[in-house]
C-alpha cells in the first residue's frame, strides 16, 4: 500500500502542485507523522518556474518516514 501512496503523492504534486499538496495533507495519503509543505510548494514553485516542484515530486517517491528529514515534508 506504501508504494501506491508514494506513487499517487508524486503524480499529485508533480501534476498539480500546491493542491496536490494540500490533498495529501487532508487525506488519506498523508504519511503517518508528517505534513507536505504546502506552501513551499506555492512560493517556490512560482520562483524556479516549477523546478522546486519537480525536485519536491520525485523526492515523494523516495519518502523515508525513519529519515530526520525529508525535503518536501516536515514532522507534524
Amino acid at each position: 500500500m506504501e508504494d501506491n501512496n508514494r506513487i499517487a503523492r508524486f503524480l499529485l504534486t508533480f501534476f498539480l502542485g500546491f493542491l496536490g499538496s494540500i490533498i495529501i495533507n487532508h487525506g488519506s495519503l498523508k504519511p503517518v507523522g508528517w505534513k507536505s509543505r504546502t506552501l513551499s510548494y506555492l512560493f517556490l514553485g512560482f520562483i524556479t518556474c516549477g523546478i522546486y516542484e519537480l525536485v519536491a515530486s520525485i523526492c515523494n517517491i523516495s519518502f523515508d518516514p525513519t529519515k530526520e528529514r525529508n525535503i518536501s515534508y516536515f514532522k507534524d
